[in-house]
Formats: structure tokens, C-alpha cells, sequence
């Protein structure tokens, strides 16, 4: 190893987002549904739709966001509409800035709906 090398930190490389407006609109959605106010409810309707929480297409057909954030509910729109109308790059960061959100959910809940968490 040369010396120095040790100094290098990965970055993750920036894409732009193409669908800038509706990226927006989900993103702060999943930051609502995710917020210290609701993030119970949602683990609590995961748990009684039965879905595990990294199953993001099954989170966004069973509706669970607009669930628990009015605000996307109010607008009547689903999450799941505006995932679909993202580009597939896009959507790509948007399913990774989900599993960001739901890898910082407080250890405790994480614990009560251990089920939810589980790996396959």
C-alpha cells in the first residue's frame, strides 16, 4: 500500500435527477413517513399488511406512505405514482435514499417490529 493511500475515501458518484419535481414530491413524502411522528404507524401498518419493510414495491402497492403522510394523501396522489413516473435512474435513488431512511429508524422500534426488518 502506498503511502497516503489510506487518506482515500469513497464517494459516492452524484447522478442528477431527471424528474426533479415529482423526485421531490416522494422524496419528502418518504421523509414524512419516516419522521419521529409517524414512522410507528407506518411499522405498524407494514406489520398488518404483512410486508417487510426493504420490500419496497410491496410498500408502495399497499399504499403504506400516503397511509401515514396526509400531505401526499391531500394532493391525491399515491407514492407509487410517483415513483412510476420517474426514469429508472431515478428511481434507482430513490429506492436507495429509502433504504437509507429505514436503516435509521430508532434501534428500539426496530427491536418491537423485528419481523419487519428481517432479511429474506
Amino acid at each position: 500500500m502506498s503511502e497516503g493511500a489510506s487518506d482515500l475515501s469513497y464517494e459516492q458518484a452524484t447522478i442528477k435527477v431527471e424528474k426533479e419535481a415529482q423526485f421531490a414530491e416522494l422524496k419528502a413524502s418518504i421523509e414524512r413517513a419516516f419522521s419521529a411522528g409517524a414512522v410507528a404507524k407506518m411499522l405498524k401498518r407494514l406489520d398488518s399488511k404483512n410486508t417487510r419493510i426493504r420490500d419496497f414495491d410491496s410498500v408502495l402497492e399497499k399504499q403504506v406512505i400516503e397511509h401515514v403522510d396526509g400531505t401526499l394523501r391531500e394532493a391525491r396522489k399515491t407514492a407509487k405514482g410517483l415513483y412510476q413516473e420517474l426514469t429508472v435512474t431515478d428511481q434507482g435513488q430513490m429506492r436507495e435514499f429509502y433504504l437509507s431512511k429505514l436503516e435509521a429508524v430508532d434501534p428500539a422500534l426496530r427491536h418491537k417490529f423485528k419481523k419487519l426488518f428481517q432479511y429474506y
